[in-house]
């Protein structure tokens, strides 16, 4: 099952090689009559420049040239499609999988392979969901 995840928090340390993301999980409103349970939350390990681009990308800050993030979230846009959603599917040997889900002008949902960084990295702009399959947010809590 996938679950409705946002971004929480972003780590950054410029003099270190990997920086950190953190994804919690957004629950439900209550029905007036039970408190939610608390939100599971896991950190992912990104690397400097996504880090940068996801920072950049939540303020608001432009940039001369379109970095990466901004050339493929064009070409999308100019083929007449949309970023529907991403999906964190799967966890194997600590790497991350995840898809960016887009709606064709046809209609048709396509799911290409992505980075996790870079998914959220271009879908933080437009305000998309996050999905995490449950098995990956299971896996990601426990310890090592």
């Amino acid at each position: 099952m996938l679950v409705p995840m946002e971004l929480s928090r972003i780590l950054i340390r410029e003099l270190n090689d990997f920086q950190v993301i953190e994804l919690r999980e957004v629950l439900p409103p209550g029905d007036g009559q039970a408190a939610p349970g608390e939100p599971r939350s896991f950190p992912i390990v990104i690397g400097l420049p996504e880090a940068q681009a996801i920072e950049r990308r939540l303020k608001g800050v432009t940039i001369k040239r379109p970095q990466t993030h901004d050339l493929l979230a064009s070409i999308i846009e100019s083929l007449g499609a949309s970023l529907e959603s991403i999906s964190i599917t799967e966890l194997s040997e600590h790497t991350y999988f995840a898809t960016l889900d887009l709606r064709t002008r046809e209609g048709e949902l396509l799911h290409i392979d992505s980075r996790p960084s870079d998914a959220i990295a271009l879908g933080i702009a437009q305000d998309v969901t996050i999905y995490v399959d449950d098995e990956v947010i299971e896996a990601a809590q426990e310890p090592e």
